[in-house]
């Protein structure tokens, strides 16, 4: 019997896109154990995920003690291979000192010199981020499954049944970033453009993104627009997301929401681009972004404003093409 760690203590997508890992492994070595190690905030992400073990938490925000403990529970583990698909130093710490047999990641992470095998992660080819992840397992064959996986539960689906029964789409209007956001007013545009085709709206995120999306159902007080924001956990919103006429997103987590439920999304790139490789994977997706300018993209994660103020990548987005 096999015995795996994953590594990924980044973002909430970042997780998400690492889930094609477990799915790969788990149908080549259907007897293996496979566990996975994630920071905290981000680990009911993985709740009813038929193809894990058990799921580590490393604390952020304890780094030294959570670091200590988390490779005292690894080593007592005995794993065949370490797959870490993170990039900084704190992994690749936890990845050299797991006493794994063999340990695999990219080579931009600090301690990959001393991995059994690094592999390169180049963004801006239009290569997916999820075919780079695969890499990192490809000592051990050759894999293909390439959609994300989320399970809501039972549980989860029950929760967001009162929400269904209707035409609706789902909006989910924030992000960490402000330049990977859609400006407030192109939301309320994009309202307008498609209040005759459903029945409801849903405004999503976290308890973060309650305001923001106050703020845009009041500006559109003449259609029935329900703000969910802080109201769900992550698998709910999947749920919800998956049974949508359309989801329309930002470049972040939610888009990786809908391609993990295979959902339809329109997903909205302002600073940044697909070719990053973070672009949707569900069988029904569309990109709009502004093109041919010359700022854009202005970095892989974003900033807090805009480099150049204008905001053009945002404010000139095209909604008016939008058909549901």
């Amino acid at each position: 019997m096999k015995k795996f760690l994953i590594i990924q203590t980044a973002f909430i997508g970042d997780v998400i896109l690492a889930t094609p890992l477990i799915e790969n492994l788990i149908e080549k070595f259907p007897d293996s154990k496979i566990d996975f190690l994630l920071k905290k905030g981000n680990e009911s992400l993985l709740f009813n995920n038929p193809g894990l073990n058990q799921v580590f938490v490393f604390d952020k925000s304890k780094k030294i003690k959570s670091l200590t403990g988390i490779i005292k529970k690894i080593r007592l583990q005995n794993y065949d291979a370490v797959f870490n698909l993170h990039r900084f130093a704190s992994s690749g710490i936890i990845t050299l000192l797991s006493g794994a047999k063999q340990k695999f990641g990219f080579n931009k992470n600090p301690f990959s010199f001393l991995y059994t095998k690094s592999f390169p992660h180049e963004i801006g080819n239009g290569v997916h981020e999820v075919e780079r992840n695969l890499q990192v397992i490809s000592s051990f064959g050759k894999f293909s499954k390439s959609h994300p996986k989320l399970y809501p539960s039972p549980e989860d689906e029950e929760n967001v049944s009162r929400f269904k029964g209707v035409t609706y789409v789902c909006m989910a209007p924030s992000s960490v970033w402000y330049t990977k956001q859609m400006p407030e007013n192109k939301w309320t545009e994009l309202i307008h453009i498609i209040k005759n085709d459903v029945e409801r709206i849903y405004l999503i995120g976290g308890p973060a993104d309650f305001d923001l999306c106050e703020r845009i159902k009041n500006k559109c007080q003449v259609f029935s627009i329900y703000n969910l924001a802080g109201k769900l956990n992550f698998l709910e919103s999947a749920g919800l997301m998956r049974d949508a006429k359309m989801n329309f997103v930002n470049d972040s987590g939610p888009l990786h929401f809908a391609s993990a439920v295979n959902a339809s999304v329109t997903a909205f790139f302002c600073s940044t681009i697909p070719a990053f490789g973070f672009g949707p994977l569900s069988d029904k997706s569309e990109v709009i972004e502004v093109k041919n300018l010359s700022c854009k993209p202005c970095g892989l994660h974003g900033h807090n404003i805009c480099p150049k103020v204008h905001f053009d990548c945002g404010n000139l987005l095209d909604l008016s093409k939008i058909k549901l």
